[in-house]
């Protein structure tokens, strides 16, 4: 995580603590003022889910590439986002890990309509590579590790807010092993956070999301193995516009739909919505 992002994140954390609207607008003020003078650009901002950063980074830079135009991502858990949106932080466009996120901002007037599904997530059990873990798809490993008493910590993203968290604990319950691990879980705030976790050594694994482990620095540090999509209701990914919108926003937000991003998306674990998936206003 950048060091923008980090200090978003600070600052947003606060804003959560807040219940007094009128500070709380204050503090989304200041949070515009410090951004613009750290990133000395007029980049639209755009909230994206922990989980999609690789992906959109790359695009991103295609996007750039292509027709000149910047935009500044922070990356998070889409719960947090969420509240964040809802006290006046200044983001032009949303990218969730999960559609419900995205209708509940549509519902309350926070979107220009109720966005499309962008890609559908995956899930991925991951162990560093020394670990004890036996990685199989079907969790027989883990639940062996459990038994045998030598599995101290496992890493999910917090459920709360967090789909990939919610998955993971679906996962886990699907399996029996939800109740087993409660004394060795390891909440991570996001998706990425809970990756980080997952091959740092101080764990012995974790559900985490597919399109974070395919990548050349995790593949130093890690194995995984793909959870069939069977175990968990669907990661529809969904995106939608906020009202503040700019053309350059606009723009991106048709990119993010176009076959060079579907491409990127795809190398990066993702499945595709089918082309009517796309939901009206």
């Amino acid at each position: 995580m950048s060091f923008i992002n980090t200090i978003t994140q600070i600052f947003y954390r606060l804003l959560q603590r807040l219940h007094t609207s009128g500070i709380a607008a204050l503090l989304a003020i200041l949070l515009v003022g410090f951004s613009s003078v750290c990133v000395a650009n007029d980049a639209p901002a755009i909230a994206a889910a922990a989980n999609i950063q690789f992906a959109v980074d790359e695009i991103a830079i295609r996007f750039q590439q292509k027709t000149g135009l910047a935009v500044r991502v922070s990356y998070g858990s889409s719960g947090n986002f969420v509240t964040q949106i809802q006290h006046g932080a200044p983001f032009e466009m949303m990218l969730s890990a999960d559609e419900s996120y995205i209708d509940k901002l549509h519902q309350a007037g926070y979107t220009q309509d109720s966005g499309v599904i962008y890609a559908i997530g995956r899930l991925a059990l991951a162990a560093p590579k020394k670990s004890p873990l036996i990685l199989d798809a079907n969790l027989v490993g883990l639940r062996q590790l459990i038994d045998d008493g030598k599995l101290s910590r496992f890493a999910i993203a917090n459920p709360d807010h967090a789909p990939y968290g919610e998955r993971a604990r679906e996962v886990l319950k699907t399996k029996g092993l939800w109740d087993m691990l409660q004394p060795t879980l390891i909440l991570g705030e996001n998706a990425a956070q809970a990756t980080q976790f997952t091959i740092s050594g101080s764990t012995q694994g974790g559900i985490v999301p597919l399109s974070l482990v395919l990548t050349p620095a995790f593949a130093k540090r890690g194995n995984y193995v793909v959870i069939p999509d069977s175990l968990y209701q669907p990661l529809n990914q969904q995106m939608a516009l906020m009202p503040n919108a700019s053309e350059t926003t606009e723009r991106f937000y048709q990119y993010m739909q176009s076959a060079e991003a579907q491409e990127v998306l795809t190398q990066f674990g993702f499945n595709l919505p089918q082309p009517t998936v796309k939901k009206g206003a």
